[in-house]
């Protein structure tokens, strides 16, 4: 499987270290200046190979050579991808005849469905080498910009962030759409002040996780400890943004560069997810363009082919809604093979399931019950028997 983290922007180490890799951080027993990492028990590397790579040029420790280099967009981010991917397989020959999956989560919804959509193509052209490609895997994946997040309101109000009258009143001023509003519309505007004051507050990468002040705790790493002082444990209470100051001291330590074979002088600094490429409700930023809008006809295109699909949300999320998720699932117009119900994990629920097929094309749809925006990361010991079992054909 080749991974491509999201953002854009962010590191495939986060995946890594975060979510389904082998490794990850020893929270209990770290202590000093210098994090200590231990085997994760559900790496989904128990299952598959996995390619994890640092793209766009500036996520993690990638580096371009020259400023022009530095500047990218969705399709070329994608092309880059495939060539490298064609690459690698010409590089170890002995993985070509292996069945091949793209995944991803968050942001990278849209890297995974064009890439995906790419591979096939290029089969049909006769690209080489002939990749092998099955299916993709994507988690709360960021697939139509308007529907994703459109459907922040109502994810909210289903969840009890905001009240019925608050909702009932901002959908009506507003006609249901709350991402293109009239700037005349003064009603659906104070409307949408109310809603964001009520989620002001809110971890939308998972709602009832605590809120925390991301500047303050980044502001540890400024600061240099004596050797009276240790960074770790972190002191006060956690936040899950204090998990990924880990990553910062480690990644960023010279003998671990050393180690990996980092190119001396390439990554000045480490950082998990490189914010200048980082989408903020923008059309570009000063690196990267973002010029793909919405991939569901890419999904639309696939469901043509000889795939298999994963999509799953964890259904915490706020960031990419499952409402909206399911909302564009629907829009395939998919005929249902095994209606919603439950899937289990040690004899209790771990979310809810629901499979589509279509002659050689079939897509599994799966919420993780409890879990946040990438959902290996908040619900890793559900996460690796659902992909393990779809992996093998079995059912959730």
């Amino acid at each position: 499987m080749l991974w491509l983290t999201g953002g854009p922007g962010c590191s495939g180490l986060s995946s890594l270290v975060y979510e389904i890799g082998p490794l990850t951080f020893d929270y209990a027993n770290s202590s000093g200046n210098f994090p200590k990492l231990e085997l994760n028990s559900n790496s989904w590397t128990k299952v598959a190979n996995i390619i994890f790579i640092d793209q766009p040029a500036g996520s993690g420790y990638s580096y371009a050579e020259t400023s022009e280099a530095y500047n990218c967009n969705d399709t070329l981010s994608v092309t880059l991808s495939y060539e490298f991917l064609r690459k690698w397989l010409m590089d170890h020959p002995k993985y070509l005849k292996n069945p091949l999956y793209v995944g991803g989560d968050s942001y990278s919804g849209v890297f995974v469905a064009l890439l995906t959509r790419k591979i096939y193509d290029g089969i049909e052209v006769g690209d080489k080498p002939r990749v092998n490609i099955k299916g993709y895997i994507q988690g709360n994946a960021l697939t139509d910009r308007f529907i994703d997040f459109n459907g922040r309101v109502k994810y909210a109000y289903r969840i009890g962030l905001i009240s019925d009258k608050i909702y009932q009143s901002t959908k009506a001023n507003c006609n249901g759409n709350y991402v293109d509003v009239d700037p005349n519309n003064v009603l659906c505007l104070n409307d949408l002040q109310k809603v964001a004051r009520c989620l002001k507050n809110i971890r939308r990468a998972h709602i009832l996780e605590p809120w925390c002040d991301l500047p303050f705790v980044m502001s540890i790493l400024q600061e240099t400890p004596t050797n009276s002082q240790s960074i770790f444990p972190i002191a006060g209470p956690w936040c899950r943004e204090k998990n990924y100051i880990y990553s910062y001291v480690w990644a960023n330590d010279k003998a671990v560069q050393k180690a990996l074979n980092i190119r001396e002088g390439t990554a000045l600094e480490w950082v998990r997810c490189n914010e200048s490429m980082h989408y903020r409700g923008m059309k570009r930023t000063k690196s990267y363009v973002y010029d793909v809008e919405s991939v569901i006809d890419d999904h639309r295109h696939l469901t043509s082919k000889s795939c298999r699909a994963l999509i799953y949300s964890g259904d915490h999320d706020m960031v990419v809604p499952h409402l909206s998720t399911e909302e564009w699932i629907d829009n395939l117009k998919l005929p249902i093979a095994d209606d919603w119900g439950p899937w289990f994990v040690d004899g209790q629920v771990a979310g809810y399931k629901v499979k589509y097929s279509q002659n050689d094309y079939e897509l599994i749809y799966a919420t993780v019950k409890g879990a946040g925006h990438t959902a290996p990361e908040y619900k890793p010991k559900q996460c690796l028997p659902m992909v393990d079992r779809w992996f093998s054909g079995y059912p959730l």
